[in-house]
């Protein structure tokens, strides 16, 4: 981490000096990462304008900071900026200029989606405070102690993620901070956790297979972007890893054909999406062909989906176009609406909707073909599934506004129907009890609102 480090050189004594963001940015290192995965993921740059930042916090203003740690913060100088804006860490709007303009990763108008109020933020005291309100950090088990001493660690990782969507470092509004160092900052730090704790179970000699962490999380509230930032970090800070979604491994259109023949008038098996639906033995040997790459030079492509093929019914996308990852992988991020989902008494299903039942049995396929391979897990929990509607309608609106082809108000609410059957029934178990087989040192449920927020919740 030399080339993020924002503090001064180390000394025995517990007080470190800090110095303002804007006087520290000519030190840090500025990693113009995409790569091709990157600039052709269609799936993301579809969810990202209407999942990222789309609404304004409710963080709490309370800090979890001791009396001697904000004491000891106070005294820690802050050098002037040239700027004339004494210790500001965030400069006034004249001086707003994306630092970032000639990245190419991330293309189209993403600023349009942000607010335009910079947040007010005077000192790195003051993002340390901001940072011990957020919601998380206690059910991290992060203290304010823990939180200053690797409070270079916390810019480095913000600056980053600036660089990534874009943005300028010096002018976040409240949502972006909130975005930032409210949720993927703090989830990749857990990540991090399970991953020092995994490496530690093999000995030096051993080869140490990827650890796969799992997102399951519903429709629209964020996860692919949650994962695409967590993928990023991970690459910068220089561990290889590699993302997948349960999407990856829909059927083929021939495989769809045959299950609607196979299920004549189940609307829940009409269209991609419901267990039964997916090409089972390709995940299997997907995901065991991730665990053995732990050297250098072994590499494999990972498989992709096309959802615009046949009008939008979708099929596997040309394994010359599959992404290629390499050896030693340090984490595979796993994502999916639906993973973590188990079997429930078929009374329980039916009394949702009786075309659960097949839905049902096929889930019985899952765990051997998905969670077994997943040591981590990261459950989003969303407070009424009725979100997921007016998620997916917020996206087709900005799809249709921005000139491109997207679903009606009915056709959104078509769509949707084929998937609250399964949130009605499962999501209820899979907060309660966890996905099957997940340990619960190595679970995090995290609550968000409708705003795709972290909340304090269960």
């Amino acid at each position: 981490m030399a080339a993020f480090n924002i503090l001064s050189p180390s000394t025995t004594t517990t007080t470190t000096t800090f110095y303002s963001l804007s006087s520290c940015l000519s030190n840090v290192t500025r990693t113009n990462y995409f790569s091709n995965d990157y600039n052709n993921n269609k799936t993301f740059s579809r969810d990202f304008h209407f999942s990222l930042f789309s609404s304004q916090t409710n963080s709490s203003s309370s800090s979890s900071s001791s009396f001697k740690t904000k004491r000891e913060l106070s005294k820690m100088p802050i050098r002037s900026s040239k700027s004339g804006s004494g210790h500001s860490w965030i400069q006034d709007g004249s001086m707003h200029q994306n630092s970032t303009s000639s990245n190419k990763g991330i293309q189209g108008p993403l600023h349009s989606v942000f607010p335009s109020v910079p947040a007010q933020v005077s000192s790195v005291e003051d993002l340390f405070e901001f940072i011990c309100s957020g919601p998380l950090i206690s059910k991290l088990g992060l203290t304010s102690e823990m939180i200053a001493e690797s409070i270079d660690k916390w810019i480095s990782y913000g600056l980053q993620l600036c660089l990534l969507f874009k943005l300028n470092e010096l002018y976040l509004t409240v949502p972006q901070k909130a975005r930032f160092y409210h949720y993927y900052i703090p989830v990749f730090v857990w990540c991090e956790d399970k991953i020092s704790k995994h490496v530690s179970q093999f000995k030096d000699s051993e080869d140490i297979p990827p650890l796969v962490i799992g997102f399951s999380a519903p429709q629209g509230c964020g996860k692919t972007t949650l994962v695409f930032a967590l993928d990023y970090l991970f690459k910068v800070t220089g561990r290889k890893s590699a993302m997948l979604s349960i999407d990856d491994f829909y059927l083929s259109a021939e495989g769809q054909a045959k299950l609607r023949e196979a299920n004549p008038g189940n609307a829940l098996l009409e269209f991609r999406g419901n267990a039964g639906s997916h090409d089972l033995p390709l995940s299997i040997e997907t995901m065991s062909g991730l665990s053995k790459l732990t050297k250098e030079g072994m590499k494999m492509r990972l498989p992709r989906y096309d959802k615009s093929a046949y009008s939008g019914r979708g099929d596997r996308a040309d394994p010359s176009t599959w992404p290629e990852v390499e050896g030693p992988l340090t984490v595979v991020l796993f994502e999916g609406w639906m993973l973590g989902f188990k079997p429930l008494p078929v009374e329980v299903v039916h009394a949702v909707d009786p075309q659960l039942e097949i839905i049902n049995k096929n889930l019985e396929a899952y765990y051997d073909s998905w969670d077994k391979f997943i040591k981590a897990w990261v459950v989003i929990k969303i407070q009424d599934p009725s979100y997921v509607y007016q998620w997916r309608l917020q996206a087709e609106i900005a799809m249709r506004e921005d000139g491109n082809p997207g679903m009606t108000n009915e056709e959104v609410k078509d769509f949707v129907s084929r998937y609250l059957p399964a949130y009605k029934a499962y999501l209820p178990t899979l907060y309660a009890e966890g996905p099957s087989g997940s340990d619960p040192e190595n679970l995090l449920l995290i609550e968000i609102d409708e705003g795709r927020n972290p909340i304090l919740g269960n």
